[in-house]
């Protein structure tokens, strides 16, 4: 009875076979008394536990279990008749080795006969001995040999002398260095060191070149030399001439033995008891002769090892388990489903997979399968590394030896699971636990109704013109255009400036066919760029690249347009040029069409950087002059009427495709729009001319008709509800004023109405960010105080969570205060911001301007201001402020022109590598924009979505306040899979500060446990090593401290692993001492560099 199977080694041979041994090999075998067996008790766990069971059930003999303290909830206990407590008090591994108590267990309980399953007690002769002398049948071979096929040695010796070829190696047991120098000299490497009375396998040491075979499946050869009776295996290994080589006898049933089973039909475990009994092969019916081997077999092992960190065993809580079942599939499963606990104590073994069919590709084909139906959760598994050798061709097709898996390392090339469902059902449980994982300013709930979207159908819209025409002829429809152009911020400066940033895309593409087919005569849908791209994956844990990919595809009619900062791109810093460009460049590639590019102080250098990636990209050209002051009044000279016609004139030498006035604190009045607009009208009469502003003083629809009327072709508006105060003027109110004019916009007012409808729903999703929960109007002292919209909003927010909302007229009047300070700077992100630190500077410190200027060698100022001050963001119109700079910074470095035109070209190709590393190979060109552009905030939305999956799916409401118990919702994962889930019970806080989270999943129970992040803070728990901590160790898995070197070594499930150090320093704190049990991650020592 011979199967072949793959083995993992470094031998260099074919294969390693393995044949049953016959028990009573010839008819002249004295025959022993039949004695029936009525009770069976198996002295192991898990899945031979369970096997032995069955078998015995099927046979009508009643059934014994013994199990552990730590096996309490263990399945084999559960399958017994019969189970009893073993090792009170021991060790989880003593309990199942200690003799006495199993056989006082057996006495004490009538039990007939004894299955030692394998692994623990199963090749022991004391135990074998032990059950003879009991009056307890063992079933397995006598105790004499056990004890010759335990020692390694004397099998071996007992193989020759029966004529059997063994591999060369020593005839004892080596007990120095030159022994091991002496043999290795006569035969060569490479050589392995074996435990001489076995050692599962962890004993096995190859020397130099090659790896020892983890756990190498073998095969089984017969022989009558030392009486032998019962079940057992000889494994020899085969060469590529067919030469067999005797390794080693192991008196026990294999753990491939199902294998054997279906390809001769015989039952071994069956034979095993009948042969116990005192009957004969003969009587059994198996009679070598009859024995035929039917079609092919193979046996997969799936374990909680992880193939990525060198098959480490994991441990932790199964959430979900389901099989892979069918026709050809058996399953012998050990202690798997759901909620079971794996712990680190015994072997990592989850259930037993074999597939049978006619031939090997078709049980392999079977086993594939099989194993793409499994969903195990919870803990990590050998799964993925199992499918890529049943897709190696090498393996199906070819002579695999026992160097395949050295040979094919992409066979650790893992596909990572997705694990949707269960990571979003603990996002909700968290929620559910802790409350919202995104920042909340108001104690404010969102609404718990949903907007209602608005039909309609698609027609041709701008972006037809710029795919047909390009950019210039773009320019060139936008300036014919009969009637005003309208631009929709709704999807970005709207809610930036009264939500905080917080629109989730999730409601944007609810909304988005309703926008395409009733409003494609927009001149753009402002959508992307500016703080939209970081607070998306910092705050709503999306991505912001697929924001734009989904809404492109919903919107395909009206051109998208982006906020860049110049040579910032959307970051808050200096990028080298290369990124600036590549940005772009990846940004045009996903659907983006005009760009917005300004600079925070309209320095020009800055800005034509930008001009020149976003055209180089192939997009739209809208250079941005950022306004502030006001051009009417003769008395404000520094942001003169000259200086603006004078920029204009260099940003359209420069080639841009539209020109335009980025009013960002809402500043011009109907006066000074028409005499700005009016002079670049008159000055550039074939340019389209654009405008944006806020509506913070209330004047925005009157200043933006004035506009229009003196020659903008656009202008910037949000949808009703979503316009006003620090947003942008009403859409509805500029369609309704300019209707029946020559400057009317062509849209219809009852669409305006029916879109604010839903967005005035949508808005109250987003209750807890909105600006109105401290902010009840817009307020003209903007024109005295030149504050930008969103950071208006944003000012009042934190002035109200500081405890200081009595005291925001007093941050208002700083904030002149601090301008003036600073060379009364163009506002915008991120001067803007430069100039409210140091306006919340001075309230914090109750300083006045005349304080501040006077102690500034002294006081120890924001970074942002003194950043400012070296140059980090560019040279301010008129310079920097003297002598208060030179106060400020002393000896520090300050930057000559344009900051970034000194920074090493990015390598993009490294950065993807080190992304690739760190989160698999499934890196985009999108997720390495991202990482360049927010190195941490990116990786921290990565290790955000690989704990709580595509958050982006929910709702809303759930997705900021969880769901309400016994609700019922549904989840669209993706188009074709939809979770229906239900909301059932919040469990009570256990002992590891967990709470446990139950729904009902598609119909099936599920449960989560979720740490309790206020009780934890009240409880003591090992402290978790911090991954962006070079010399912080964790833990590679869960285990338990050994003494060992270099630093410490962890043991848990038959395997040992050495943790080493990362870095080269002095050891400054250690955590744990040795026996100290651990999770994976946890903190070992602290290093010093």
């Amino acid at each position: 009875m011979m199967r072949y199977t793959v083995v993992r080694g470094g031998l260099g041979l074919l294969t390693v076979r393995r044949a049953v041994l016959s028990p009573r090999f010839s008819h002249s075998s004295p025959r022993s008394e039949y004695r029936p067996i009525k009770k069976v008790m198996v002295a192991n766990r898990g899945e031979i536990a369970i096997r032995v069971f069955r078998a015995c059930t099927e046979l009508g003999i009643r059934t014994v279990a013994v199990y552990s303290e730590q096996d309490t909830g263990q399945m084999h206990r559960q399958k017994a008749d019969e189970a009893y407590l073993i090792g009170k008090g021991l060790p989880p591994v003593a309990a199942y080795l200690d003799i006495p108590n199993i056989i006082q267990v057996a006495k004490d309980n009538n039990v007939d006969a004894i299955h030692p399953g394998y692994g623990f007690l199963s090749e022991r002769s004391d135990f074998a001995q032990a059950c003879v002398d009991a009056g307890v049948m063992f079933i397995g071979p006598s105790p004499e040999t056990v004890r010759k096929m335990g020692d390694k040695v004397e099998a071996r010796s007992l193989a020759i002398s029966a004529g059997v070829p063994v591999v060369p190696g020593t005839d004892s047991p080596i007990s120095c260095l030159q022994d091991a120098q002496v043999f290795a000299e006569t035969y060569g490497l490479p050589i392995i060191f074996k435990a001489a009375y076995g050692g599962g396998g962890r004993g096995m040491r190859v020397v130099r070149e090659y790896e020892v075979s983890r756990r190498a499946v073998k095969r089984v050869a017969g022989g009558r030399l030392v009486g032998y009776e019962n079940a057992g295996t000889v494994e020899f290994l085969v060469d590529r001439n067919n030469k067999h080589f005797f390794i080693e006898v192991n008196s026990r049933l294999q753990v491939e033995h199902t294998v054997t089973e279906e390809i001769t039909d015989v039952d071994l475990v069956h034979a095993q008891l009948h042969v116990c009994e005192g009957r004969s092969l003969p009587e059994l019916g198996l009679k070598q002769d009859k024995i035929r081997v039917n079609g092919c077999a193979i046996q997969c092992r799936v374990t909680t090892e992880d193939p990525a960190r060198g098959f480490q065993p994991d441990t932790g809580r199964i959430e979900v388990f389901r099989t892979g079942e069918g026709m050809g599939i058996r399953l012998d499963s050990a202690s798997a489903f759901q909620g079971a606990v794996i712990s680190p104590h015994y072997d990592s073994l989850l259930v037993k997979v074999i597939a049978s069919g006619k031939d090997l590709q078709t049980a392999a084909s079977k086993m594939s399968r099989a194993l793409a139906e499994f969903r195990v959760r919870g803990v990590k598994t050998n799964i993925p590394f199992l499918q890529n050798v049943f897709n190696n061709h090498q393996f199906l097709h070819s002579t695999v030896d026992t160097q395949f898996i050295d040979e094919n390392q992409e066979l650790f090339n893992l596909k990572p699971t997705q694990n949707r469902a269960q990571k979003l059902l603990h996002y909700l449980g968290h929620v559910m636990v802790n409350g919202p994982t995104t920042p909340i300013p108001v104690k404010a709930k969102p609404s718990s109704i949903d907007p209602v979207i608005p039909p309609g159908d698609p027609p041709i819209g701008f972006r037809d013109v710029l795919l047909r025409d390009g950019p210039e002829g773009f320019a060139k429809a936008v300036r014919a255009h009969q009637g005003l152009l309208l631009m929709d911020t709704t999807f970005r400066d709207a809610h930036q400036s009264l939500l905080a940033t917080r629109v989730r895309t999730h409601d944007l593409k609810k909304i988005s066919p309703f926008v395409s087919h009733n409003f494609s005569n927009l001149y753009s849908l402002e959508n992307w760029g500016g703080a939209t791209f970081d607070v998306a994956m910092r705050f709503l844990s999306e991505c912001p690249w697929k924001r734009l990919q989904e809404l492109r595809a919903l919107v395909p009619n009206v051109p998208f347009q982006m906020l860049l900062r110049g040579a910032n791109a959307v970051g808050y810093t200096n990028y080298p040029d290369n990124a600036v460009f590549k940005f772009c460049e990846v940004a045009k590639e996903n659907g983006m069409d005009v760009f917005r590019v300004f600079d925070s102080l309209n320095y020009l250098p800055n800005m034509l950087l930008g001009m020149e990636a976003a055209g180089a990209a192939g997009g739209v050209v809208e250079a941005a002059i950022s306004y502030t002051g006001d051009v009417s009044d003769p008395m404000r000279q520094k942001y003169s009427l000259d200086y603006y016609m004078n920029l204009a004139d260099e940003l359209v030498k420069a080639g841009t495709h539209i020109l335009c006035i980025k009013d960002m604190a809402g500043l011009l009045k109907p006066q000074s729009s028409k005499l700005l607009i009016g002079s670049l009208r008159d000055r550039f009469p074939d340019m389209p001319i654009h405008v944006h502003t806020h509506d913070t003083a209330g004047a925005g629809v009157a200043a933006m008709l004035a506009c229009a009327e003196a020659g903008a072709d656009v202008v910037d508006v949000a949808v009703d509800s979503m316009a006003g105060m620090t947003s942008q003027p009403s859409m509805g109110a500029m369609v309704a004023c300019t209707k029946g004019t020559e400057l009317d916009t062509g849209i219809a007012l009852e669409k305006v109405f029916d879109y604010s409808e839903y967005w005035e729903v949508a808005r109250g999703l987003y209750a807890p960010f909105d600006c109105t929960a401290t902010m009840k109007s817009g307020n003209a002292d903007v024109y005295e105080n030149e504050i930008p919209g969103g950071q208006y909003t944003n000012l009042h927010f934190q002035a109200h969570s500081m405890g200081l909302g009595n005291k925001f007229k007093e941050v208002k009047k700083a904030y002149v205060e601090a301008n003036k300070l600073l060379g009364d700077l163009i506002k915008v992100t991120p001067s803007s911001k430069i100039v409210g630190d140091l306006a919340q500077f001075m309230v914090q410190n109750n300083l006045t301007r005349a304080e501040v200027e006077e102690r500034a060698d002294e006081l120890s100022f924001p970074l942002s201001v003194v950043e400012f001050l070296q140059g980090y963001i560019g040279i301010p119109h008129g310079g920097f402020p003297e002598p208060f700079r030179s106060k400020v910074l002393k000896s520090l470095t300050r930057i000559e022109g344009r900051p970034g035109a000194s920074l090493p070209p990015m390598d993009f190709k490294a950065l993807e590598r080190g992304l690739q590393a760190a989160h698999g190979e499934d890196i985009t060109p999108e997720d390495v924009m991202s990482a360049a552009m927010y190195p941490k905030v990116f990786q921290e939305f990565k290790d955000f979505t690989a704990n709580f999956g595509p958050v982006d799916c929910l709702s809303t409401r759930l997705f900021l306040d969880g769901p309400k118990i016994a609700e019922e919702f549904e989840v669209e994962l993706e188009r074709g899979k939809i979770l229906h889930i239900k909301a059932l019970a919040l469990g009570d806080l256990n002992k590891a500060g967990q709470r446990e989270v139950f729904f009902e999943l598609n119909g099936q129970l599920r449960s989560v446990l979720v740490k309790d992040t206020v009780a934890m803070k009240e409880m003591k728990f090992h402290p978790k090593a911090l991954k962006s901590i070079k010399g912080q160790v964790g833990a590679p898995m869960p285990g338990k401290v050994v003494k060992g070197q270099p630093l410490c070594v962890l043991s848990a499930m038959k395997m040992e692993t050495v943790v080493n150090s990362p870095v080269a320093g002095t050891i400054k704190a250690v955590h744990v001492t040795t026996d100290s049990s651990l999770e994976g991650d946890d903190l070992i020592l602290e290093i010093e560099e």
